[in-house]
């Protein structure tokens, strides 16, 4: 057998430079085939593909000259912006590692991920700076997208003379972004972000989500969260869609927004959904321009898919499922199956291998609940510091995902059961354990169990059963206070029953099961 080595020729830079694929690349070659087309709308704001590639090279040379270099880790902590979409792509043109921050996170909560992430940087938006000084972690460069003392300010950064490419080399499947995901845990663990696993998972999108290049995309869901940035916003840039952004899910700012721009596409969660159908302007806008919806993060009720179709009638809906680890997809229901299957996650979309496993990671029976698992291209390089938690989310060559589903004859994927203890509320994920361990910090508390409760807005609410120590006395409101101070009002419950015992099994472990079944109906059912 020949010696492969012997012709293959050396893989020089030349040769690595010319065959590179990365989220740069990706802005780059879109604005040299559709330069003059509209990239980016918000507010006043509108941007070509060639003006936002010049702004992202721009800000990327700027931010070298101010030190910043490959591989260094800079917070993003900004709502959704023009600013926040030309930093996100600098970072990537010259290998810094984006670390997008939850702007509904407080000040200890950011100051975690900044420590945990090692950011060295940082830019924010005006409103939100006070967050990143409360936090008090020390920075190399701060930039502010607005005016403020002692900072850099974004405008001198967009000024900057040279609109040349950076000169540094990003591998295909080097670092690019940490996104901080909950998980089931109470310390969010960093899932670590390549150009290889994006654009894999762009691609599955595009052909699952049927995009194209001549959609003009409304977002008004956060961009920090993977679903906004990596399932719409950054395949809209690859393809040369128009994206339109405003800065949040508001029924009136999207209905009027859907009307003005022509909107073609959108994705919003179960909750948002919801309340467009309630708002009083819904017919009041012309919405004939919308042919695709989307949908995730939570289940759609039944109800609400009928009533969609009636309102909104030619639309095209389609449910993803999948992860923060996942880029995010895994699996998508397609529109004709909304109905026929109903409450389906759908089948593995085309870059992924989705089974169900048993304890004993063996693939389980049709019919039968087993964790879900997969393979795929889109798959994180691994959680950021985390060796032992990686290996074991790795374990035997499948992504092990720490939800539970049934699978049909035909492959389509029921979700039976969430990760362990986290709760969806609103389209945000809350682990159960971090609200616990804050309610555990008042003096009056013995026990606490931490839970998801079906809301028809939220599809979930945080409650919580507390046992009180003996002798102590705590109302539910105090207990909630307390917990508003820590914790993001999100993940803040929204009903504290004070009880006598929590259920348990004979060896000790709570019966959250059981407390759902006993609060479930507090709020009605979801939708």
């Amino acid at each position: 057998m020949d010696d492969l080595d012997k012709h293959l020729p050396p893989y020089t830079a030349d040769l690595a430079r010319a065959r590179r694929q990365n989220l740069g690349t990706l802005l780059a070659r879109t604005a040299v085939k559709v330069g003059d087309k509209t990239a980016v709308v918000q507010a006043d704001t509108r941007r070509t593909f060639a003006q936002l590639d010049s702004d992202a090279n721009r800000v990327g040379n700027a931010l070298v000259g101010r030190g910043v270099r490959r591989d260094d880790r800079v917070a993003i902590l900004s709502r959704n912006s023009y600013a926040f979409v030309v930093a996100y792509f600098a970072l990537a043109r010259i290998g810094a590692i984006s670390v997008p921050v939850n702007f509904n996170l407080t000040a200890s909560e950011v100051r975690y991920v900044l420590e945990d992430s090692t950011s060295t940087a940082v830019i924010a938006e005006e409103a939100l700076a006070d967050r990143i000084e409360a936090a008090g972690v020390p920075l190399d460069l701060r930039v502010v997208v607005g005016d403020r003392p002692g900072w850099v300010r974004c405008a001198e950064l967009l000024a900057h003379d040279d609109a040349s490419e950076p000169d540094v080399e990003v591998g295909d499947d080097d670092p690019v972004q940490l996104l901080y995901t909950s998980g089931t845990t109470s310390a969010p663990k960093g899932a670590i972000m390549t150009n290889r696993n994006l654009i894999a998972q762009y691609v599955s999108d595009i052909v699952d989500g049927e995009y194209h290049r001549d959609d003009v995309e409304l977002h008004a869901l956060p961009l920090y969260h993977c679903a906004a940035l990596h399932d719409f916003l950054t395949p809209d840039v690859y393809l040369g869609a128009t994206s339109v952004i405003v800065d949040s899910p508001d029924p009136g700012t999207i209905l009027r927004t859907v009307e003005a721009e022509r909107i073609t596409k959108m994705f919003c969660p179960p909750t948002v959904w919801i309340r467009l159908l309630r708002s009083p302007e819904f017919d009041r806008y012309d919405l004939s321009s919308l042919a695709k919806g989307y949908y995730g993060a939570a289940t759609m009720p039944v109800s609400v898919l009928a009533e969609l179709g009636e309102r909104l009638p030619g639309i095209r809906l389609f449910n993803y499922y999948g992860q923060t680890e996942l880029a995010p997809n895994a699996t998508v229901l397609a529109p004709e199956e909304q109905i026929a299957k109903a409450g389906s996650a759908g089948r593995a979309c085309l870059n992924v291998e989705t089974r169900l496993h048993d304890e004993d990671d063996r693939p389980v029976a049709v019919g039968k609940v087993g964790e879900i698992v997969h393979r795929s291209p889109h798959v994180m390089r691994g959680y950021w510091g985390k060796p032992d938690v990686t290996a074991e989310a790795f374990r035997n060559g499948w992504f092990h995902s720490g939800d539970l589903g049934v699978m049909d004859a035909d492959g389509y994927l029921t979700i039976v059961d969430r990760k362990k203890d986290l709760i969806i509320t609103g389209g945000e994920n809350v682990a159960s354990r971090e609200v616990e361990d804050a309610i555990y910090e008042h003096p009056a508390v013995s026990e606490v169990a931490v839970f998801g409760v079906a809301h028809p807005e939220w599809i979930e609410a945080v409650a919580a059963a507390v046992v009180l120590r003996d002798g102590a006395a705590a109302t539910p409101e105090e207990i909630v206070e307390h917990t508003r101070q820590r914790l993001a009002g999100f993940k803040t419950p929204k009903h504290i029953a004070v009880v006598a015992e929590l259920p348990k099994n004979p060896s000790g472990k709570i019966l959250k099961r059981e407390l759902r079944g006993t609060y479930g109906g507090l709020y009605g059912p979801a939708g």
